[in-house]
């Protein structure tokens, strides 16, 4: 690889870091900020997509920039639960729900299909 190679191979793995940040802290502000009072949902289960969103996308820009997944996958999926049940012990503005886990979890796992479908990594070993 030439130096200048080199080098957009590592800002564009740093522009990841920086948006993997985000929405990390995105993350982290719909999952603890205080519920907001009243207003309705924009459709029915709304808040599920939401949750498979914020999984989603820190899950696959993680990936895609390149840290390993054997980590990347436990830590996102241990979040969902920790997450639920933060809210529902110590956020009195919030409440844990199990269906939000598995929409959280259902995130993680379509951020390792986006990972895969972007770098074309397969699941099974290749045939001979």
């Amino acid at each position: 690889m030439t130096d200048a190679g080199a080098a957009s191979g590592r800002s564009g793995r740093g522009m990841l870091l920086m948006l993997l940040a985000l929405a990390v802290a995105a993350q982290f502000v719909v999952l603890y900020a205080p519920a907001q009072p009243g207003g309705l949902p924009v459709f029915p289960h709304a808040d599920k997509v939401v949750h498979v969103l914020v999984f989603l996308v820190p899950t696959a820009l993680a990936l895609v920039a390149g840290l390993p997944a054997r980590v990347v996958v436990p830590v996102f999926a241990a979040h969902a639960v920790v997450s639920e049940v933060v809210q529902g012990a110590l956020l009195p503005m919030r409440a844990g729900d199990p269906f939000d886990v598995l929409a959280d979890l259902s995130g993680v796992v379509l951020g390792v299909v986006v990972w895969r479908a972007v770098t074309g990594r397969r699941t099974s070993a290749p045939s001979h």
